[in-house]
């Protein structure tokens, strides 16, 4: 037997893993489950980045300029290449594992190609910009603390317009008709068998 148009093959058994090809979150409830108690993680975690970043530093470049040059007046230390660089090693392997995860899931949402694109690069973007700037203040100087901010603010966004996105593709409903050109009442199970 062979696979339906634009089924490159069939999964173990020969089951069709068809709601990855053809977007159709409403019609698995377990995915739908997973995808939304994934995002509520990651709503927690953007949550905790704001408060993580607000217990340090606010939205002006001299905070930023303190927190990573210190500040003698209160005895602050700036930080040391080793405290950033374990910083680095542990956030760049969990955000990027986090974007992988979160920007898969706008590979299957029917949007148009050019904006999932944005969707996809802008993020990994913005976790390199975010985690990037803290070493630009440090070693190349009060200058770069906007970068910072742009990064933390351009991470949050990412990761909103992500959960947002994840979410509306599972509660939107009739997401196949986006990928088939049919309507839920056209659709026709025994195109699948």
């Amino acid at each position: 037997m062979t696979p339906p148009s634009g089924v490159k093959s069939w999964g173990e058994k020969g089951i069709c893993l068809r709601f990855v090809v053809t977007g159709e979150w409403d019609r698995n409830r377990l995915l739908q489950v997973v995808v939304v108690l994934y995002c509520t993680f990651v709503a927690l975690l953007w949550a905790t980045n704001w408060m993580l970043y607000f217990d340090s530093m606010d939205l002006t470049t001299a905070s930023v300029v303190e927190h990573y040059l210190g500040n003698e007046e209160e005895f602050r230390s700036p930080r040391t290449y080793r405290g950033l660089l374990e910083l680095a090693h542990s956030h760049l392997f969990a955000m990027g594992m986090l974007m992988m995860v979160l920007t898969h899931l706008v590979l299957f949402v029917p949007l148009r190609s050019g904006l999932k694109i944005t969707m996809i690069v802008v993020p990994f973007l913005s976790v390199l910009v975010s985690e990037g700037a803290g070493w630009l203040v440090r070693w190349g100087g009060a200058g770069f603390a906007w970068t910072k901010i742009a990064g933390i603010l351009l991470l949050q966004g990412s990761l909103a317009a992500l959960v947002v996105v994840a979410l509306w593709s599972v509660f939107a409903g009739e997401q196949g008709q986006s990928y088939t050109g049919t309507s839920g009442e056209e659709w026709n199970e025994e195109d699948w068998d």
